[in-house]
C-alpha cells in the first residue's frame, strides 16, 4: 500500500474567490444555500466541529449535489497553505437544475426536449466546447453526474466561452436512475459508440431526445449504455478510430438539429 504521504499529487492553485476554507465558513455557507462544486475533508477529521460539519454534510448530501471526497491532508494543502481546518469547498459558478424539472419545463413549452448526456467527460477544454455547442443548438440541459466528470468552475465557464451561464446544467448522482428517469419522461436515449453498425443519420432525433457521450477514452459505461434506446456510430473513414468527444457531441447535436428543422420545414 502506498503510503499517502508520499504520493505525488497534482498541484493547482484555484483563485481564492473560486474556494473557501475552514470549518466555520463551510458551515455558514451550506446554511447560506450556496452550490458547490466539490467539498474536499481531511480523511482523520476527528474534532467535534469537524464531526458537526461532517453530519451536516450528510444530511445535506442529495441537496448538495455534490461531491464529498475525504483526502490526506497534503491535499488540502495543495490548495492554500492558510489554516483550512481540515476543509476546503470549491464553489460552482452556476445553479444546478434538476433533470425532471427540465424536461417537464420543455414539455409544458409545446418543446420537444434535447438534453445531452456526458457520461464521464473529464477534460476541461471537452466539457467546454461541448456545453458551447449546446448553448448555440438551443439544447435544453447538459447533464453530468457527481463524481468522474469535468469540475463545473471558473475555468470550465472560461472555456465554454460563457455558455455554462446561459445552459442548465444537471448534476446527477446516480447516471443510471437518471437515464431511466429519462426514459419514463419519455426520451429515446441516443449512445454515441463505435460498438456498433448503424448510422447516427438513422436515429430518428425528432422524438424526444436524451444524446448520450461517453469517456475521451473508455466511451460510455457498459451499464449506462445498455440503458439507451438506440446505439448509434459516426462513420469513420482514416486510420483514426474515433473523433475527439466534443467533436463527436457537436455531430450528433446538429444532427439532431437538421432532423428536426428538416421536419417542421415539411
Amino acid at each position: 500500500m502506498v503510503n499517502p504521504s508520499t504520493r505525488n499529487y497534482e498541484t493547482r492553485r484555484v483563485k481564492e474567490k473560486e474556494m473557501i476554507f475552514g470549518i466555520h465558513a463551510v458551515l455558514e455557507a451550506l446554511e447560506a444555500g450556496k452550490t458547490f462544486d466539490k467539498i474536499l475533508v481531511r480523511r482523520d477529521m476527528s474534532s467535534s466541529l469537524g464531526r458537526q460539519l461532517l453530519d451536516k454534510l450528510a444530511q445535506r448530501g442529495e441537496d448538495l449535489q455534490t461531491t464529498v471526497q475525504r483526502v490526506p491532508v497534503e491535499k488540502l494543502n495543495q490548495f492554500t497553505d492558510r489554516n483550512h481546518q481540515g476543509v476546503i469547498a470549491f464553489l460552482s459558478p452556476v445553479e444546478f437544475y434538476r433533470v425532471e424539472d427540465v424536461i417537464q419545463a420543455a414539455y409544458d413549452n409545446g418543446e420537444t426536449p434535447l438534453l445531452v448526456v456526458l457520461d464521464n467527460v473529464t477534460d476541461m477544454r471537452n466539457f467546454g466546447a461541448i456545453a458551447r455547442t449546446c448553448a448555440c443548438a438551443g439544447v435544453h440541459a447538459l447533464v453530468i453526474g457527481t463524481r468522474g466528470s469535468a469540475a463545473v468552475n471558473g475555468d470550465a465557464v472560461k472555456t465554454s466561452a460563457g455558455a455554462i451561464h446561459t445552459l442548465p446544467i444537471c448534476k446527477v448522482d446516480n447516471m443510471q436512475n437518471a437515464l431511466r428517469l429519462m426514459r419514463d419522461s419519455g426520451l429515446n436515449i441516443v449512445a454515441a459508440t463505435e460498438h456498433t453498425s448503424k448510422n447516427y443519420t438513422q436515429a430518428d432525433m425528432t422524438l424526444p431526445l436524451a444524446i448520450l457521450m461517453g469517456n475521451e477514452e473508455k466511451g460510455i459505461y457498459q451499464a449506462n449504455l445498455d440503458l439507451a434506446n438506440e446505439q448509434v456510430r459516426i462513420p469513420m473513414k482514416g486510420t483514426i478510430e474515433s473523433l475527439n468527444v466534443s467533436v463527436a457531441a457537436g455531430i450528433m447535436i446538429y444532427e439532431a438539429v437538421r432532423q428536426r428543422e428538416q421536419t417542421v420545414n415539411i
